[in-house]
């Protein structure tokens, strides 16, 4: 995989730039602006080249949001960008701009060739190049036109950002000893093969989240209104594991909306399981100070129920391992804190991310090979 040391200087070149900007959007502003933060050093390595950056990206999952705002806050990372709002550019309207211009389209998901991967909007993308980078680590675990289409239709190479979410990822397929593996979060379907994996390959793994629910349940706890995959397969294997921690303790939200932490054995009927109890997180201590390598994925609790993780990500910016965090709601936290110098990495991807580590490659990087 070719990667931008081996892009030659491009003067009178245009590069077609896959970024990630799906970012949080509310009232018109942008509240979290870490993917785009994590794309600048790329886009200013294209412009070192002497190259036009086309920037193409997506925001929302159908098309509905504006990028707008994110060029804003470009605006203010690289001076001189020009927002067009068209996902489509002719050859020479992008000529008309100058050498080392940077130029974000509009949302790619407008266009539905993009998810489909149709030929032709593949095509169309490419014509607006002579190069390609794919610096969107976070959707390529997506087949769509912009990430595996175009790549086959003109000379590509990988972004720092991807390179980086390689390297560090790479981390976990083949960890230092001894590996805390911890996962959080919900849509148990998704995330039971990684249970299924690290229980193999980490020395310990600890679920919290949504996911822990249906462990629980399988253990004989009760979970009262708590979300559950009604569709999981039997789990007696994995929850006779030796080496899988449950929590102890919760926060159960009860049936007039107050809240209150509990040992897992005393929830009752009307109570909805919807965080990690603080005592939960102080008993991994022991694990956390022996590891030489942490990788942790999703948030530990439900909605505004932060406290667990809160208290998980001190305990980890205390310890000495490689600490990796990813999953969106988890980062938007650790962008919140200011916490992000705290960690190892902190990786762009959701579902990439577990993707990733489930198959150690993505449809978007293999289509750069």
């Amino acid at each position: 995989m070719k990667t931008l040391k081996d892009i030659p200087q491009s003067k009178n070149k245009t590069i077609l730039l896959r970024a990630d900007f799906n970012v949080p959007i509310h009232n018109g502003k942008v509240t979290d602006p870490f993917r785009i933060t994590k794309t600048i050093p790329t886009i200013t390595a294209l412009q070192k080249k002497g190259a036009r950056v086309v920037i193409v990206s997506h925001a929302g999952k159908d098309g509905e949001q504006s990028l707008l705002p994110v060029a804003k806050v470009l605006r203010t990372m690289i001076p001189g960008l020009v927002f067009v709002p068209k996902t489509i550019l002719s050859r020479e309207e992008i000529d008309s701009f100058p050498q080392q211009s940077v130029i974000l389209l509009e949302n790619l998901r407008t266009e539905g060739g993009e998810e489909s991967n149709d030929v032709g909007f593949s095509q169309a993308l490419a014509a607006m190049a002579d190069i390609y980078v794919n610096d969107a680590f976070s959707v390529s675990h997506r087949k769509h036109a912009s990430i595996v289409g175009v790549a086959k239709l003109l000379p590509s190479f990988a972004g720092l950002q991807l390179m980086d979410e390689i390297k560090h990822l790479s981390l976990a397929l083949a960890p230092a000893h001894p590996f805390l593996f911890i996962l959080g979060g919900a849509k148990f379907d998704t995330k039971l093969p990684l249970i299924k994996k690290y229980l193999k390959v980490a020395d310990s793994v600890f679920i919290g989240g949504a996911l822990a629910n249906n462990l629980l349940k399988e253990k004989g706890f009760p979970v009262g209104q708590s979300l559950i995959d009604c569709e999981a397969p039997s789990l007696t294997s994995i929850t006779k594991h030796k080496k899988l921690l449950l929590p102890a303790t919760v926060v159960v939200e009860n049936a007039d909306g107050t809240s209150g932490t509990v040992p897992v054995a005393e929830v009752v009927a009307d109570d909805t399981i919807v965080d990690v109890g603080l005592d939960s997180i102080a008993a991994l201590k022991d694990a956390i100070t022996r590891a030489k390598i942490i990788l942790w994925n999703g948030p530990l609790g439900k909605d505004a129920y932060t406290r667990g993780t809160k208290a998980l990500l001190k305990l980890l910016a205390g310890s000495k391992a490689k600490t990796i965090i990813g999953g969106g709601d988890t980062v938007e936290l650790i962008s919140k804190l200011k916490m992000e110098k705290e960690f190892t990495f902190v990786s762009t991807g959701g579902g990439a991310t577990l993707q990733f580590l489930a198959d150690g490659s993505l449809p978007g990087i293999k289509a750069l090979k």
